[in-house]
This record gives C-alpha cells, structure tokens and sequence, in this order.
C-alpha cells in the first residue's frame, strides 16, 4: 500500500528528504545546480537526496565529472529515480543514476544509446546499448512507478556514503499512523530555467532563426523600438543553444543564407525563386543543426514549425506593418509625397530609403542611379513602395 507523500514542513518536522527535480538535457547549469543541491541537502541534515531526472544527453563534461563523483561518493544517501513517465535516461544520464546507492525507474523509461556519455566530446567510457530502449529490458534497475512509492520503498535501507554505510528511515508516523518523511522538492532558479529554455535543438532553432526574423522586421517595418529588444532576447536564447550544444557550424552558415534570402525576396516584392530556396535553407540547415547522435537529434516537424513562423514574419506580418503605416492619417498618401531622404543602399531598381525618420522599401527608374548615401525625393506611392528620384540638385548638368 503507497503511504501518502508529506510534504509541507513544519517547525518540529524532523530531517527530511530533498528532492533534485531536473529534466532536459543536463547542460553546466543543470549540472551545478544538481551538486550544489546535493551538498546543501547534506548541510541542512536532510535524512536523504533524491535525484529525479528525465533527460536525453550530458552537455557538459567538467560538471558531469564532479556530479558522477559526488554520486558515488556523497556526504549523504543519495538515490535517483528517472520520471514521471514517459522519462529517458540516454548517454552519461544513464551512468549518473546508475552511480547512486539506490535506484529506480518509471515504467516505459527509455534508457540507451549509451555513448557518448558527454554529447560533442570523444568519451568511451562504457560498452552499452546503441538504441534507445524501454525500462522493462534492464534487468539491473528496479522499476517504480511514482516518486512515492520510490521513497516508500526505501525504508530500512543501507546507502554508501562518504562516512560509511548508512540506514535510512524514509517514513515516519504520525497521528493517523504513517506517512513518508517530509519532501521538499528542489528546482532550478528563475535565471537557470531562462537560460535552459534554449538546451534543445528545436529550442535553440526556434530562438535564433525568429530572432533573425524580428531583425528584419524591426529593419523594415517599425524602426527602433519594442521589436528590437524582443529580438535582442532572442538571440540571446539562440546563441547561449548554439555554445551549449554540439552544433555543426556549416549548418549554422546555412540557416544564416535562409535567412538573408528571404530577407532579399521581402527586399524585392516577394521574389518567389529567392522565398523558395530560402526555406529550404532554413529547414535543411535546421534539421543538420545539431549533431546529436541518436540522443538529441532534431525533430523534423519541430523544426518546421519554426521555419513556419519566419514565413509569417515575412509573408503577413511585415507586408501588414508597412501597409498600416502607409496607410495612417499622419503619413498618408499625399503626406508623404514631396518628401526627401536618403538610400540606404545601392537600387536595382528597388531598395531601401530613411524618409521621415523611418525606413521604406522602395523603388525607382533604373537611370536614376541610386547608391547608398544618395538624396532622395518621394514621388508617389505605389502599393507598399514609395516612388522615388534623385533631389534635383543633386542631378548632373
């Protein structure tokens, strides 16, 4: 019978159990905070550690290193149990758990693909299996299917610690008979948790190239504003992935490409041949992202999700933005005409002007010979370009 799980503590409770809850791949930050955890349960005299871990890959090999040695040899009992279902335990997190005294898993666990233990670093430390596997085949692991009945189960047992053997009391009674020990359960800090949203391939995909998106449409569409901070945000998720997991650079290059041409085809009146090739830079350079060896591979249709994103940016969100401005009271169609500026780069015929303060795509008669830096004047609108010519004064006589 499953005894009923305590967990709010109160002044006279005894020592209880922490809990290390972590899930994800186990990048330098998850893996500091699971030994500091472990060494603070050990300070505040808790009677047990409780590692709970789902998670696909080590990304970190100083940290996985100390972690697996505090394990093995820690200031008090530690187990691990790997859930709730579905969990995983793939590559070094497999050698983690299975380095505590006591252990467990969820039933419909995968466990496997054991090398590489640390993801992106040459490690040959184990023979194990090659696929990921359900937790029924491991024969060395005890199957349990919920935290409580876990520490339930673990009542009167012996744990290796640094100090020696030690027996463990998980239970206690109370009043109405017993119950297990009070439970604290030990998460990762907010700044922690903002910086692992981006420690999966789909994640770390998703931040960079939407991030890139809002670039281009803070570019074109808004001027300086909320979408440039939004942006900055993004990329900085997107590059803390990109340093974090083993990333193939050649595919970084590529997702950079996709990005710039459909930057170019928005540039150009949605040039159809450059949107196309875009995308598939994009989705191509997304799924070889990442090298993650049969432990944090890319998921196809994640990645393209992301890819679905940027095309709204450049096919409805940009084009909307622009023909609201257009089409406002305080820049209309006869406003803005008569009005000068500057190009922003070389036109052929189309390309980009600063009028007003903000930036315009825009476009003009092939002998005007705009480059970057030219004085220009408005002309007329047409659709979401404006018209544009060389100042008179600046014409050659």
């Amino acid at each position: 019978m499953a005894l009923p799980l305590a967990v709010w503590a109160q002044e006279d409770d005894p020592p209880g159990i922490d809990v290390i809850d972590v899930s994800g791949p186990l990048d330098a930050l998850a893996l500091e905070f699971m030994i500091e955890s472990i060494e603070a349960a050990a300070e505040e005299g808790q009677v047990l550690a409780v590692l709970q871990i789902d998670s696909r890959a080590v990304l970190d090999g100083e940290g996985y290193d100390r972690l697996i040695e505090l394990v093995r040899d820690p200031p008090l009992p530690v187990a691990a149990w790997v859930g709730p279902a579905p969990a995983e335990a793939l590559g070094g997190v497999e050698l983690i758990v299975h380095a505590a005294s006591e252990k467990a898993m969820a039933p419909g666990t995968l466990w496997g693909v054991t090398n590489p233990v640390v993801l992106g670093e040459e490690r040959t430390e184990i023979i194990g299996p090659t696929e990921a596997l359900p937790a029924e085949q491991w024969e060395l692991m005890e199957l349990q299917p919920t935290l409580r009945q876990f520490l339930q189960g673990l009542d009167d047992r012996t744990f290796a610690t640094a100090s020696g053997p030690v027996t463990v009391s998980t239970v206690r009674d109370f009043e109405e008979g017993v119950t297990v020990r009070q439970v604290t359960f030990r998460k990762p800090g907010l700044v922690t948790r903002f910086f692992r949203l981006a420690v999966t391939p789909e994640a770390a995909f998703f931040f960079l190239v939407v991030g890139l998106a809002v670039v281009s449409f803070e570019f074109y569409a808004l001027g300086p504003g909320v979408a440039a901070a939004v942006a900055a945000l993004l990329l900085l998720l997107g590059g803390w992935g990109l340093i974090t997991l083993p990333v193939r650079w050649w595919a970084v290059t590529l997702v950079l490409v996709g990005w710039m041409l459909l930057t170019v085809s928005h540039q150009r009146g949605r040039s159809i041949p450059l949107l196309a090739v875009g995308v598939a830079a994009l989705q191509f350079g997304g799924m070889a992202l990442i090298d993650g060896q049969g432990q944090l591979d890319p998921r196809w249709w994640l990645v393209m999700l992301s890819v679905l994103a940027v095309l709204f940016f450049f096919l409805i969100a940009m084009p909307t933005v622009q023909k609201a401005r257009l089409s406002t009271l305080t820049i209309g169609r006869d406003s803005i005409i008569g009005l000068t500026g500057r190009a922003l780069g070389e036109f052929a015929p189309d390309g980009l002007v600063e009028v007003g303060g903000a930036r315009w795509r825009a476009t003009t008669h092939r002998e005007a010979g705009l480059v970057e830096g030219s004085e220009v004047v408005v002309t007329g609108v047409d659709g979401l370009y404006l018209e544009v010519d060389r100042k008179t004064t600046e014409r050659e006589t």
